[in-house]
């Protein structure tokens, strides 16, 4: 996306008023002009202008700026000996006009002193004509209000140009943390629905046959599990507005007898970011404990209250070990770090205890 260059109409306007001008005063026979050379040199200067406006519609690179530059000022200089109206003298306004956008102020103030000085050598015996005088005044005023006005655009243009930086620096931030949100949700989704499908599946071939029907209900459980699996990657590419915990975290146990859920308090003061990343907390904590501690149970907890909601995760396992964390764990400290929150990890031979603390936001 780009910036327009600042203040594209200053020139053709005057071009337009030079024109009338200088039109007007050979009607009226107020001056010498030679229209056709007025004329032509004016299409030329707004072509230039065009064709540069075109091919740089932010910023001049300064060699084709210097170029152009004196190109214009021959222009300039060329239009006021052929305008028989006196008028085209303004164009030369447009000198420190134009350096402005690609030199900057310095170039410009000089450029404008030059400008104010040609037009002093070329009004001989300015100083005892009145007129000539109040004209040279007002010039150098135009000089003034035109480096002016050639600063604001300048500053308007920059900070146009930031903030579309800046809005593409959001954009591209948001797009990665909605990647790194996305990756975290297949992960914690996913990861936990098919690691308890392969246990569910592995007790089934275990116990086939032995007891078939332990193993049919391992089966049915696995099904369950895999429906589960597939709404709630529904869930995530959907990104509910809504959700309610504990109805969560009680489909999330559903089935697994080895599982023990307690919910105390109320969700009411938890946003729902803080309730997303607890959820995902316990499903990493449950499949943790199957797929790495060799769990026999596991006991899920929860606690909200008005201050901080709490959830525990604590299994009779093997333990950690000096096993690496590894990517579920790191994502889920960064979901419960954007929450506010904090992610406790105790391991031991005995089994691991998980604690994700998240304090309520306040307004």
């Amino acid at each position: 996306m780009y910036t327009s260059r600042p203040a594209f109409w200053v020139s053709p306007v005057i071009c337009a008023a030079v024109l009338v001008a200088g039109v007007y005063a050979a009607v009226s026979g107020l001056g010498d002009t030679s229209v056709p050379l007025l004329v032509g040199g004016l299409v030329v200067l707004v072509a230039v202008d065009l064709l540069e406006f075109r091919r740089y519609p932010v910023r001049t690179p300064k060699a084709v700026a210097a170029g152009l530059l004196v190109s214009r000022a021959v222009l300039y200089v060329g239009l006021a000996y052929v305008d028989g109206s006196g008028l085209a003298r303004v164009m030369l306004l447009l000198v420190p006009f134009t350096a402005y956008f690609a030199f900057g102020q310095g170039v410009a103030v000089v450029l404008a002193v030059a400008c104010f000085a040609v037009a002093v050598v070329s009004t001989p015996d300015w100083y005892a004509d009145l007129e000539q005088a109040s004209d040279l005044v007002m010039f150098a005023v135009g000089l003034v209000l035109t480096i002016t006005m050639a600063a604001v655009a300048v500053r308007e243009r920059d900070g146009r140009i930031r903030l579309q930086e800046s809005h593409r620096t959001v954009a591209e931030l948001s797009a990665a943390a909605e990647r790194a949100r996305v990756a975290r949700d297949l992960h914690d989704d996913l990861g936990h629905h098919l690691t308890a499908i392969v246990v569910l599946l592995e007790k089934a071939a275990a116990f086939h046959d032995l007891e078939p029907g332990t193993a049919k209900t391992a089966v049915l459980d696995a099904e369950r599990s895999a429906r589960r699996a597939l709404g709630e990657v529904r869930e995530s590419v959907r990104s509910l507005r809504s959700f309610h915990l504990p109805a969560a975290l009680d489909e999330l146990v559903a089935g697994q007898g080895d599982v023990t859920l307690t919910v105390s308090g109320s969700s009411e003061a938890h946003d729902t970011g803080a309730l997303h990343a607890l959820y995902r907390a316990a499903q990493e904590g449950i499949t943790n404990a199957r797929r790495h501690a060799a769990a026999g149970s596991i006991a899920v907890a929860v606690e909200l209250d008005a201050e901080r909601a709490r959830l525990t995760v604590a299994d009779d396992g093997r333990g950690m070990g000096a096993a690496a964390e590894g990517f579920g764990l790191l994502g889920m400290r960064e979901r419960v770090a954007l929450a506010g929150g904090r992610v406790d990890l105790a391991s031991s031979p005995g089994g691991t205890t998980l604690t994700v603390t998240i304090p309520v936001r306040t307004a």
